[in-house]
């Protein structure tokens, strides 16, 4: 006798951003069943759940520039008829409704039984791995953000004798603007003469700036306004992890490692300082991660994930496989129903100059120049892929690239739901994943209109 984990063998599912505001379960098309049927053939079945589930009398909305997006409890229901069973809460919209709404919503879900992981009332609790049952193995998520709207975004610790502080867990990096010559002494004569260099050292100097939080300040580095310079020959930007967020989130992948059969990393990024972030003209032209992303992700296997998943950018991008693991850079988005909201908050229609008393539309006509701007003018944040992962004798076999057409220029009634896309446009959206993944020396294959990664062709 022996348990079917032990064979290892077990398919994973993964989906991007989900921002649910009505129910799924009334819809019928072939190619939105399909889906469905696919998500629940596989053992876990995990998407970042991009919203804060809770009532829209629940919780504080907080000040900020983007979508307070609300999945209201009941609809939890309709993600589990799809078939979605874990789900990353690590994301930019985590705090929309401040601390009590992220606790509130962790209530709902741990109430309606899906795994979530990435938040908590202490960093222990955020950062530690979330695990699913399934009938081949136990299977673990650590979920991780780097993207951070808000400053008080964090989970910290808990003390002995201090409470900790609700948030999600944090990834947090270094930005550093690479400038030749005559920008740098222009920076240093602007701090000079402004005094920001003074302001500097008199808040040093009351104590206030712990030494670990101040970068060194040479003949070839500089602060100014909080960002970090380097004199260099050429205009660049780089990236790096901060290393006590990074040894913290591979201590729980090692637990993971030990605890489960299988284990999945997810993280939430939208900084996109790679090097296309110098000449895009639109941000899905933004066509890579930044380093440390890359950085983070080759640790993360390291310290033994099976599968790192990244999520984020609104648009699907390359895919690499990394010691025989797949490594998503982003999964673009797959329910994406952030305009048909039933309230939303004074602020935003103080920020357009409207009526506080208007109505949700208003606000979205004037926001997106009815639909001439932003996410409705914008094709690429319409398609997206549905992956599924198989490994047999805990190898990874295959994996499957299933195109999702998410309704690009229909009403805001009817577009956000996803669909198994049609041949042309999943053409066009495998064509965009195979440019996108050829740098990493992955190979994209077309069988029937899907996109099949096999590890044997990859690491060839």
């Amino acid at each position: 006798m022996s348990y079917e984990a032990e064979k290892g063998n077990v398919t994973m599912a993964f989906c991007g951003d989900i921002m649910p505001s009505r129910p799924l379960a009334v819809y019928r098309e072939p190619e939105f069943l399909a889906l469905r049927d696919l998500l629940r053939d596989s053992d876990a079945r995990f998407a970042n759940l991009e919203s804060t589930v809770v009532r829209y009398n629940e919780g504080f909305p907080g000040i900020r520039t983007g979508t307070h997006m609300v999945t209201e409890p009941e609809l939890l229901e309709d993600l589990k008829w799809f078939g979605f069973n874990m789900v990353s809460c690590a994301n930019s919209h985590s705090l929309n409704f401040g601390e009590e709404g992220l606790l509130l919503q962790n209530r709902y879900l741990d109430a309606a039984g899906i795994v979530h992981a990435g938040t908590g009332q202490n960093l222990r609790e955020a950062s530690s791995p979330a695990y699913l049952e399934t009938p081949n193995g136990r299977v673990a998520l650590v979920a991780v953000t780097a993207h951070l709207p808000a400053s008080n975004s964090r989970a910290a610790h808990q003390r002995v004798d201090f409470r900790g502080k609700p948030g999600v867990n944090a990834l947090g990096f270094q930005s550093t603007f690479v400038v030749d010559s005559e920008a740098f002494a222009a920076l240093r004569r602007i701090g000079a003469s402004l005094g920001l260099e003074r302001e500097r050292q008199r808040v040093v100097d009351h104590g206030f700036r712990a030494p670990s939080e101040l970068r060194a300040v040479d003949e070839r580095t500089y602060e100014f306004r909080g960002d970090r310079y380097e004199l260099g020959e050429t205009f660049d930007i780089r990236t790096r992890c901060d290393d006590r967020d990074v040894e913290e989130n591979l201590r729980q992948i090692r637990e993971a490692r030990r605890q489960a059969d299988w284990v999945i990393v997810s993280l939430h990024n939208q900084d996109m300082v790679g090097r296309s972030w110098l000449e895009a003209k639109r941000r899905v032209d933004i066509e890579e991660q930044p380093d440390f992303v890359v950085e983070f992700a080759h640790g993360c296997i390291e310290a033994g994930a099976d599968v790192f998943a990244c999520h984020g950018p609104h648009v699907p991008l390359g895919v690499e496989l990394y010691r025989g693991k797949p490594i998503f850079y982003s999964l673009g988005n797959f329910i994406f129903q952030n305009e048909t909201l039933r309230q939303v908050p004074a602020h935003h229609f103080e920020r357009f100059g409207l009526d506080p008393y208007g109505t949700p539309s208003d606000f979205f006509d004037i926001r997106t120049g009815n639909d001439t701007k932003g996410h409705p003018a914008t094709p690429e944040s319409w398609q997206s892929v549905l992956v599924v992962c198989k490994f047999n004798n805990r190898l990874l076999e295959e994996i499957r690239l299933y195109p999702v057409d998410l309704g690009f220029g229909r009403p805001r009634s009817q577009r956000g739901r996803p669909l198994l896309a049609g041949a042309e446009l999943g053409a066009g959206i495998l064509g965009r994943i195979e440019r996108l993944s050829a740098p990493y020396g992955t190979v994209v294959n077309r069988l029937n209109g899907i996109g099949v990664i096999r590890a044997v062709e990859s690491q060839a």
